[in-house]
């Protein structure tokens, strides 16, 4: 983002989405940016105020979850900015998910019944709830796609201790709880959702972005059971329409495959959704707080000098 370091920045990650900076080693800048990604690959063209979208849904939600657990978060500067404290992670998602969608449904319905060591019911109908919400856990890849693995696997190859496990476990649950409050009250269903957790010394944080359409999936409640009687497509908020739209235009992200063109009108239509579902959780009309990459990294600097 950047041509300028941070004050005391030692180091920086691009991710598929986000750009961090490293601060000393206790405090990272974390940018938003308007990329976007489906299948571990960034698509060609980004999408206006997506990075705010996240950034300012993500620091709602962890503001709505601080009595669950510590998070990551000290301040946002900016509109696609945050600041916060710098953990060490583990190299795990907490994949939670209340209903069957998405890689857990394509798994079901091609006659898979565990998915990371946890067993699906029988009888099950894409989108209908699970008896209670269960966690499929899947490896943090810094390249690449992320794998599924087990609870018991991941004990096994020490990235997290038996423990520490039960901790994320817990807090995992309870987010995805609160998670569902927040959205019933706006008249979604939180469908499922992942979360990052990290340590500092022996306390363990929440990290990174929560309850995001980067990183949740949300139906439309009113309707609902309606739709699931008729076998009907689920009214959604969330970035599996992109996903829905790349499978049909033949992309998922598989070698030799192209991504199809984005047209101007498609990148609008992503954008308006991202809005809309900005609205729909947060329950206030969204205001566009457009900055230039110079205004932003001026607004880092003054929070950061603060700190």
């Amino acid at each position: 983002m950047n041509a300028m370091p941070f004050p005391k920045q030692i180091a920086e990650y691009h991710g598929k989405v986000r750009d961090v900076y490293y601060i000393e080693n206790e405090l990272l800048v974390m940018i938003a940016s308007d990329r976007i990604s489906a299948f571990d690959v960034i698509l060609p063209r980004p999408i206006p105020f997506k990075g705010q979208v996240l950034n300012q849904i993500a620091a709602f939600m962890l503001q709505k979850t601080t009595d669950i657990c510590p998070n990551w978060l000290l301040t946002t500067p900016a509109p696609n900015s945050a600041i916060g404290k710098k953990c060490t992670p583990f190299k795990i998602e907490m994949v939670v998910r209340g209903n069957l969608v998405g890689h857990a449904w394509r798994t079901y319905s091609a006659g898979g019944r565990i998915l990371c060591g946890v067993n699906l019911p029988e009888g099950m109908v894409e989108n209908d709830y699970f008896p209670t919400p269960i966690i499929t856990p899947s490896t943090k890849a810094s390249e690449g796609h992320d794998e599924d693995i087990s609870k018991e696997d991941i004990i096994k190859q020490g990235l997290a201790s038996a423990e520490d496990w039960a901790i994320l476990e817990k807090y995992a649950l309870a987010l995805f709880a609160r998670g569902k409050e927040i959205a019933a009250k706006q008249g979604l269903i939180l469908v499922d959702t992942k979360y990052e957790f990290g340590k500092i010394g022996d306390t363990i944080y929440l990290m990174d972005e929560i309850h995001t359409p980067d990183s949740s999936r949300y139906f439309y409640a009113e309707g609902f059971e309606e739709r699931q009687i008729k076998k009907e497509k689920q009214k959604q908020l969330s970035k599996e329409f992109v996903r829905e739209w790349l499978i049909e235009n033949n992309f998922m992200g598989k070698e030799g495959q192209t991504v199809p063109h984005m047209s101007d009108e498609w990148i609008d239509t992503i954008s308006k959704r991202y809005i809309e579902l900005y609205e729909k959780v947060i329950g206030a009309p969204f205001k566009p707080e457009p900055k230039s990459t110079e205004e932003t990294y001026h607004l880092i600097c003054e929070a950061l000098n603060k700190l």
